[in-house]
């Protein structure tokens, strides 16, 4: 159908279905005209309506399929394609219907002459009630102006079916499970961290409850108003920000601040109130369409994006209804542990910091502008927990471990006893490893170890003393790129490394020049022709995307010269392959540096070169490289994906593959020994290096730089000061030679003999 007619089509069905509800009909005739105005207005061959009754979805009318199905094809929630739709409150949009998964074919429908298939859940109260679906015998998929129809429809019936009473929004309302005991629920730890509280909803529920409008003048006058003073909100919120002029903190916002004021946004909420819905449903309307956006999403960065405007939609529709009592409006009266689904970074400042201890949410990503916000303000988060609604109520008392990725909802007493103890233990370890915090960090034999920390942002760099560091072993460029609306200006990036090797003091950074693409896609900056990549941790990314687009990499080159005027600079290229990659890096940077030296502009005293092995194909050009490198990082988390051809992104496959392997040890063993006789140091970054097991393997092959969180710097510290090289290095020769059936047991029994804590 051509998108003018669709939208035509909608408007009509809108209509006409304000006059069925208007209707002294009883229920089932109406059920029963409204399929067939959907049917007539969106040319469909079927329509079909499903409501939830006695548990079961049940066809409760129908366009095109048997009549003699009515009331007698049920479906349980997950069941089929309806009950699919159904339990993940999620739209489908199929050109074949028989090859999804979930397809389950039900002969008295006479459904199998038809093959495309488009369904919407009809929602009340955030639960499903019933889908209303569309079916065609020629295989197609739908325009999305014909889902959207679908889905304000949806919201028409969700209306009608309350008032007809025709499920039981209770039963609905109970199909989650509904926990009285201890319940734990598993997530992604976004933010370590551990917390105890009280359970509060960050929004509470808003039930819209006219969905047809009957005045459109008055409909636009009221979110026009809702745009003004969300606008304000967020311009006041900005302004108020307690994280200081030039941080990331403000880029965020910024970011934030760019899509309140998006024109399509709310010209698409405008265009629903033109269809015939109220403002409260014309933004619902909207977040629906978002939310069936933001599941068909692989990037994690534009999803981020779309929590931003999901977040933005939530505080619209709070301000349009009246209903403004957020709990950080209400005020937190006790510690709490907040619960969302998503949450935005402004929303998030608007908390008093000191009754707020912890964050669950039902999303989220480890990039998410929130999590970035919540880091600074020291406020554990757990990201990723399914079906939080059914499991946790207002008010239940919650203990979270973001360090272990869980959290514990209605603890026995046993439970809290055993998570007290280990918060005290935490605490009591926090201040050992503090008090290792200038020591440094020499093994038993009086070899001094160094340990670095790895670094993103301007706010992590009060960590380099609190933890003790001996410097910054990776700097990560590329976050002050991800959270920024545009490219930063050069002046900008000038600002934030200056600012960084301001804090660092006397000790050495290492900046890692950006590192995009994979899984850290800038919407501003489109490379690889925005071609869809099938294996894009393997793909366009790094220095790849850097030497292509030689001017991102001239200026974060010469914003990184300017910076270091007067000092080292230690500078290192991500995911180089081979050593002309290297050297084509290097003379981008030379070349800004003779430029800035015939601009009589001060220099860096001296510029060190590094390379980052992360590609296992450099290993084998070491010998070519190393003469011309400074230094030498090893980063394991894509090397090992890389070596076992595992995606570490893939759950399954997460915890398959082991760093203390053979394979894995052998070949760090090898890229160590490359460059004996080189003047490189050689440093391990990534997760590796800082747990304590795979840090005493590293130690025992010969690395002797770490880079690693700071969390991990005192217990690292720790570990070293217990070691005695000789002795590890001969058990590690002996295994590597003649290895055990496992590496990591045999290592583990190293260890306690020796009164070795492992992790």
């Amino acid at each position: 159908m051509p998108v003018t007619s669709a939208v035509s089509a909608a408007r009509t069905i809108l209509t006409r279905l304000h006059d069925v509800m208007a209707s002294r009909s009883h229920a089932q005739a109406k059920l029963n005209t409204v399929v067939e105005v959907i049917g007539e207005g969106l040319d469909s061959e079927v329509c079909s309506i499903y409501l939830l009754r006695e548990g079961m979805l049940e066809l409760f009318a129908t366009k095109g399929l048997a009549q003699e199905a009515v009331h007698v094809t049920r479906m349980a929630i997950g069941e089929g394609l309806v009950g699919t739709i159904a339990g993940n409150i999620e739209t489908l949009n199929l050109a074949e219907a028989t090859a999804h998964p979930d397809f389950s074919y039900r002969p008295e429908t006479g459904e199998e002459k038809f093959h495309s298939f488009a369904g919407v859940p009809i929602v009340r109260r955030e639960r499903a009630v019933g889908v209303l679906c569309v079916q065609h015998a020629d295989p197609r998929r739908y325009e999305e102006v014909e889902i959207e129809a679908l889905q304000t429809v949806a919201m028409v019936l969700s209306e009608l079916i309350s008032n007809a009473e025709l499920v039981d929004e209770e039963e609905a309302a109970l199909l989650g499970p509904q926990q009285t005991g201890p319940v734990r629920m598993a997530g992604l730890a976004l933010v370590k961290g551990l917390a105890a509280g009280n359970a509060v909803y960050h929004q509470p529920r808003i039930t819209i409850e006219h969905v047809m409008a009957e005045d459109r003048d008055a409909e636009l006058q009221r979110v026009y108003l809702a745009f003004d003073k969300m606008r304000e909100q967020i311009d006041r919120m900005a302004s108020q920000a307690e994280f200081g002029v030039g941080g990331e903190h403000e880029e965020v916002l910024e970011t934030y601040k760019m899509f309140a004021y998006d024109e399509g946004w709310s010209r698409r909420i405008i265009e629903a109130i033109d269809s015939g819905l109220t403002a409260e449903a014309a933004i619902e309307r909207v977040q629906q369409r978002t939310r069936m956006r933001m599941r068909q999403i692989d990037d994690p960065l534009l999803a981020d994006r779309m929590h931003d405007l999901e977040d933005l939609s939530n505080r619209l529709l709070r301000i349009v209804s009246g209903q403004m009592g957020t709990a950080a409006t209400m005020g937190l009266k006790q510690d709490t542990i907040l619960i969302a689904r998503n949450l935005g970074p402004a929303e998030l400042l608007e908390y008093d910091k000191r009754r707020l201890k912890g964050v669950i949410l039902e999303e989220g990503s480890l990039t998410a502008h929130v999590v970035i916000v919540a880091r600074a303000m020291g406020i554990p988060v757990l990201g990723r927990v399914r079906g939080l609604r059914g499991m946790v109520r207002d008010g239940d008392p919650l203990l979270l471990d973001a360090d272990q990725g869980h959290a514990v909802v209605r603890p026995n007493p046993p439970m809290i006893e055993a998570f007290d103890a280990r918060f005290a233990k935490s605490k009591e370890r926090a201040a050992a490893y503090a008090a290792l915090r200038d020591v440094e960090p020499f093994t038993r034999d009086g070899t001094r170890i160094t340990v670095l920390m790895n670094a993103g942002l301007r706010d992590d760099m009060p960590n380099l003393a609190l933890a003790g560091a001996d410097g910054v072993g990776l700097f990560r460029t590329e976050f002050q790129f991800l959270v920024s609306a545009t490219l930063p200006a050069r002046e900008r990036q000038t600002r934030l490394y200056r600012d960084v090797l301001d804090a660092a003091g006397d000790k050495p950074v290492v900046f890692r020049t950006v590192d995009i693409g994979g899984d850290k896609v800038l919407p501003y900056l489109r490379h690889n022709n925005g071609e869809h990549e099938e294996n894009p941790a393997m793909g366009w990314r790094a220095l790849r995307v850097a030497l292509e687009r030689e001017g991102l990499l001239k200026v974060q080159a010469r914003s990184l010269l300017e910076a270091a005027a007067g000092r080292t600079l230690n500078v290192m290229f991500p995911m180089v392959s081979e050593p002309w990659e290297f050297d084509a890096a290097r003379e981008v940077f030379e070349s800004q540096r003779r430029y800035l030296k015939g601009q009589k502009k001060l220099l860096p005293e001296q510029v060190r070169y590094g390379a980052m092995l992360e590609v296992p194909a450099l290993a084998e050009t070491l010998d070519i490289l190393a003469p011309r490198l400074s230094f030498l990082s090893i980063g394991t988390n894509d090397l090992t994906q890389f070596l076992f051809a595992a995606d570490r992104s893939n759950p399954k496959l997460a915890e398959r593959y082991d760093w203390l392997s053979v394979s894995i040890m052998r070949f760090l063993k090898r890229v160590q020994q490359a460059v004996v006789g080189h003047n490189v140091d050689v440093t391990v970054c990534g997760e590796m290096g800082g747990r304590r097991l795979e840090a005493l393997a590293l130690l025992g092959i010969g690395i002797r730089r770490l880079s690693i969180t700071p969390a991990g710097v005192g217990p690292i510290k720790e570990l070293v000061r217990k070691v005695d090289l000789d002795e590890i290095t001969a058990a590690m020769n002996q295994w590597l030679a003649s290895p055990p059936p496992s590496l990591r047991e045999a290592l583990i029994q190293w260890a306690v003999e020796r009164g070795i804590e492992a992790d």
